[in-house]
């Protein structure tokens, strides 16, 4: 999600120096693959993302008890700062998997991502997790939620109806919604109804 906060979402919760280089970390990842990382670099790197995704979700609490341009602009500092620190460590290592950061860190990677402020990133890293997914490396619940991002960032219809209209508290369109539910069983999501149900309840 592009914007400060995450109710866009369906859920309530989600390194080093960057170096120019003409091509992109899909390229990079897609041509070199996940390469073996030694564990203390691993433990570092997942570290870095707990830490970077945790300070997300601290200014944005902040911002709702005390929503001012100043934490607004605090949040987006925080936001644009973890993605850049992200497309570093997907340029070097490829998408941050649960089997090569550890699960809570690969989370982590994924909210970074889907608050990153830069579309064709996440566009791109979509297609990573899609891979590692397919590879049984990410899990498909990851993908769902950055292939529902990507597409409502680009006007069209989502896959799982994981995304919220702020403005009307309803998912964004859904491709196929006769089959929605059977989707979203195979990626480990409940009902739409009975996940609307607990967000209103605010479960």
């Amino acid at each position: 999600m592009n914007g400060s906060g995450a109710p866009g979402h369906l859920t309530r919760g989600e390194v080093g120096e960057v170096h120019e280089e003409h091509t992109s970390p899909a390229q990079d990842a897609s041509q070199e693959g996940c390469t073996a990382v030694l564990p203390a670099l691993a433990s570092a790197l997942a570290h870095e993302l707990v830490r970077r995704a945790d300070e997300d979700r601290r200014l944005t609490l902040d911002a709702q008890r005390t929503p001012t341009s100043a934490s607004r602009r605090r949040i987006n500092e925080c936001r644009k700062d973890n993605a850049e620190a992200l497309k570093t460590i997907v340029r070097r290592h490829a998408w941050p998997t649960a089997d090569l950061v550890g699960a809570p860190a690969s989370t982590s990677a994924l909210m970074i991502l889907l608050h990153a402020p830069d579309l064709d990133f996440q566009i791109r890293c979509r297609d990573l997790i899609a891979q590692a997914t397919a590879d049984g490396r990410c899990p498909a619940l990851h993908h769902a939620y950055i292939a529902d991002h990507c597409a409502v960032e680009l006007g069209q219809p989502q896959f799982y109806g994981t995304r919220i209209d702020p403005a009307t508290f309803r998912p964004y369109p859904i491709r196929r919604p006769e089959t929605l539910d059977e989707r979203r069983h195979d990626v480990g999501l409940a009902p739409l109804d009975e996940q609307m149900r607990m967000l209103r309840q605010g479960v």
